[in-house]
């Protein structure tokens, strides 16, 4: 523990010492165990007590007061029927982004408690039940290795202190260190973004976490606008990418492809009209159309941008050039297709 730790990890470490002591800990114990003053202590306990936790005083022999919360004590409420227990434990895998995290660290502690009270036979039918429910692993990200960029991150977004981060983009070919106020973190695909203001900028941007290589809590604080919402930051995008303008897309999908893009809610915005021939025209109002490029183009021919028109001569360029290097390989004219030389000739 360093001196001035963060807040949110400072009372996360009380709350589990608090939980796991049988005789309590002074207010002089817990300060020097989490090496800072009585004051905060005595803030951090009040806290918990407001927000419900059973947190005791313990009187010793010498009349001094110790504080803990009872061994057996549960959050008031939250005592699961057998197949809410059950439910739980088989949406573990949802959490595994997380792993790492001191988040994963508290939620995979509550899975093994499960696990301990559930038996062996419980534990074989749940194996059984979750054969059944299987999830595609396809662009998944690990965690594990930036669980102390995630903790750093959720610390800053807790305690609105500004956090330096290095980062690399997509189109770069050296990361850059630079100062972020983090708000939020989001996930889309299965993949963690960050949420933050980039005073440098001036502006509200979004970064992948998995190319974020560090991420520097400073002793700076921020003041976090108080008319951000992610959701709202978010609204006119098709998934995770910000835009600023306003713009209206029609698409015709063909008829073979005209049932699925009705299953889907792909945007709040979306409207669909069924034509006479089978296809559906869909109707989109967006911030931004980067991320509708690469979704278009997945459905192949099966899809036609109708308007707006840039749009639609972006996606032909893109169409041609695709084309270009089909064809090129295909005749055997691509570098890939080139005899290179021997090294050792």
């Amino acid at each position: 523990m360093t001196t001035g730790s963060p807040q949110l990890v400072r009372q996360w470490i009380l709350l589990k010492k608090l939980c796991v002591s049988q005789t309590g800990w002074t207010i002089a114990e817990l300060a020097a165990e989490l090496e800072v003053n009585a004051k905060t202590i005595r803030r951090d306990i009040a806290v918990f007590r407001d927000a419900g936790f059973p947190v005791e005083d313990v009187r010793g022999a010498s009349g001094s007061k110790s504080y803990r919360i009872p061994a057996g004590a549960r959050v008031p409420g939250l005592s699961f029927a057998f197949d809410e227990a059950l439910a739980l434990y088989l949406g573990r895998r949802y959490l595994q982004p997380l792993a790492g995290t001191f988040v994963w660290t508290a939620a995979d502690s509550a899975f093994r408690k499960i696990e301990a009270t559930l038996g062996r036979p419980a534990l074989k039918y749940l194996d059984r039940v979750a054969a059944a429910f299987h999830e595609t692993s396809f662009g998944a990200s690990n965690y594990a290795p930036h669980a102390e960029t995630i903790d750093n991150l959720l610390i800053g977004i807790e305690d609105h202190k500004v956090v330096f981060i290095t980062y690399q983009s997509q189109r770069s070919t050296e990361p850059v260190t630079y100062d972020v106020h983090p708000y939020g973190l989001a996930r889309y695909r299965d993949t963690l973004y960050l949420l933050g203001y980039k005073p440098e900028d001036n502006a509200f941007r979004t970064w992948k976490v998995n190319r974020i290589e560090s991420a520097q809590v400073d002793s700076m604080p921020f003041t976090r606008r108080p008319d951000f919402d992610a959701a709202q930051y978010l609204q006119g995008s098709l998934g995770i990418y910000h835009g600023t303008g306003d713009v209206k897309v029609a698409i015709r999908f063909s008829a073979e492809v005209a049932r699925y893009v009705q299953e889907s809610q792909w945007h709040d915005s979306q409207q669909c009209d069924p034509q006479r021939d089978g296809s559906v025209l869909v109707h989109l109002t967006l911030s931004g159309t980067k991320e509708l490029k690469a979704w278009v183009l997945g459905f192949g021919r099966h899809a036609e941008v109708l308007e707006p028109e840039e749009l639609r001569r972006e996606l032909c360029r893109e169409l041609q050039a695709a084309l270009h290097g089909y064809t090129n390989r295909a005749s055997g004219n691509s570098p890939a297709h080139r005899v290179q030389p021997s090294q050792h000739q």
